[in-house]
């Protein structure tokens, strides 16, 4: 059985190291093209995949032509997105008959589903290496299993040793995930997650501090704190310590940087936790609050455990204290049985919070959840049309919204270029985009900003020496 909390985790160099000789005597050329699918916990896997590869000596390539080694870390929120990776799977079969040496690797929430790992034994025999999320730390043995002659070799088990002996091998240059926590112990009736990355488990928060600490160091500008449900961090560790105690850890960390989170649980966020939100120094005045629905039947049905007038108090309550803290969300459209006053509910909701941004889904059957199982009357159309519905309001709410911000000026962390040619983007603390006009080298910094103008989806504005 899964630990409860992550302690003392392990990978011990020299494992990795043994590994890196021993590949080293079997192989030549040691090209990896390393593929996360989904969520950012999944691109976070897939940096600690990178790091391990590294270590073993290989280096990366863009192309599946000149991999020697092709790893997909897979997502199974939709089972659209496991025939996507299916499709790709068949896809590659074909470099595979070029090159009867390259290695394919299939890790991720999907290949964690029981049926998984058969299944590709079964269809997409080519496949020489699965295992799931909390198998992670297995991954060079089985490298090595493979190249030691077994022909599928497969880990699907669970450890405690998982991140914090593997540096990862960042993909981005100023802005850094850090995972604190790993699985879900909600069991939202349309989510697959609880069973596929098991139940939570919180890393210690002096690993998270040191991480956190190194990366300011290394001059990273942005830390994102992810899980499934940050909120409840820390309560299944031996000295419990709660998420407002460990982000009052971080924003004392001396540095130029912005901490950001996701995702959050309405029915965690307590008012001590929102009084850090609010009065941090370093911390983004920005929450993503998912409320899924407006409809109180629906919230049921989605065994989401608060009530719509539980949210709303939230709400008011940063609301009240700071009105432009920026709030955004995820909404379902369409969950079984949503019926027009459920979905009236929703758009008055939306109304009420006056969202930054809003994240929408049409539900979708995803097989091994409750919801999978209730009777759905609502069509397809129709659940088009309210999608659509919902949108266009948002759409208006935000461009609305936005005017608030023209003639202030505003500490924006600059992402990249922007499509407009000369302009480049970024977000302020708040989590609002801006573009403006300015030069490259600006990108990993922090300007100001005036902003000059609003749109439905970001501002724009001029920098201010």
């Amino acid at each position: 059985m899964m630990a409860q909390h992550i302690q003392n985790q392990q990978i011990p160099k020299e494992t990795i190291l043994r590994v890196r000789e021993q590949l080293y005597a079997c192989r030549q050329n040691m090209r990896a093209h390393v593929h996360s699918f989904g969520c950012q916990l999944n691109v976070a896997d897939g940096e600690r995949i990178r790091g391990m590869l590294e270590l073993m000596g290989y280096t990366f390539t863009d192309t599946y032509e000149d991999a020697d080694l092709i790893l997909f870390n897979t997502c199974a929120v939709r089972e659209s997105a496991e025939d996507r990776v299916y499709g790709i799977l068949g896809n590659v079969k074909q470099y595979k008959k070029k090159n009867p040496s390259l290695v394919i690797v299939l890790c991720g929430c999907m290949a964690s589903e029981d049926h998984t790992v058969e299944f590709v034994r079964t269809h997409y025999p080519f496949v020489d290496i699965v295992f799931g999320t909390a198998a992670l730390s297995q991954f060079p043995e089985l490298l090595l299993e493979h190249f030691q002659g077994k022909k599928f070799a497969w880990d699907t088990g669970e450890y405690d040793s998982m991140y914090d002996a593997i540096v990862p091998s960042r993909e981005h240059p100023f802005k850094a995930s850090v995972p604190i926590m790993f699985g879900c112990n909600n069991f939202c009736t349309y989510c697959i997650v609880p069973y596929v990355r098991g139940r939570e488990r919180s890393r210690l928060p002096e690993q998270i501090i040191g991480e956190v600490r190194q990366l300011v160091q290394d001059g990273y500008k942005e830390i994102m704190l992810l899980g499934q449900n940050v909120n409840s961090y820390g309560k299944d560790l031996e000295t419990p310590i709660t998420f407002a105690q460990l982000l009052r850890q971080i924003d004392a960390i001396p540095g130029e940087f912005v901490v950001r989170f996701m995702s959050s649980h309405p029915k965690d966020a307590t008012p001590k936790l929102l009084d850090v939100l609010l009065d941090g120094k370093k911390i983004g005045h920005h929450l993503h609050l998912p409320v899924q629905s407006g409809s109180d039947n629906i919230l049921r049905a989605m065994n989401r455990r608060y009530t719509v007038e539980q949210y709303l108090e939230i709400v008011s309550y940063l609301r009240q204290r700071n009105p432009d803290f920026s709030l955004t969300t995820d909404l379902i459209v369409g969950f079984p049985n949503e019926s027009t006053e459920d979905f009236e509910a929703t758009l008055k909701l939306i109304q009420q919070v006056q969202y930054d941004n809003i994240y929408t889904f049409i539900y979708s059957k995803r097989r091994g959840t409750k919801a999978a199982e209730m009777e759905d009357v609502t069509s397809d159309d129709e659940k088009r049309q309210r999608m659509e519905q919902l949108l266009s309001l948002q759409r208006r709410i935000a461009e609305e919204h936005n005017q608030r911000f023209i003639g202030r000026v505003l500490r924006v962390l600059v992402d990249g270029t922007s499509k407009r040619e000369g302009y480049l983007m970024g977000k302020d603390n708040a989590f609002i985009i801006v573009e403006f006009p300015g030069d490259e080298s600006l990108i990993g910094q922090f300007v100001h900003v005036r902003i000059t103008g609003a749109r439905n989806w970001a501002v724009d504005g001029i920098l201010v020496d």
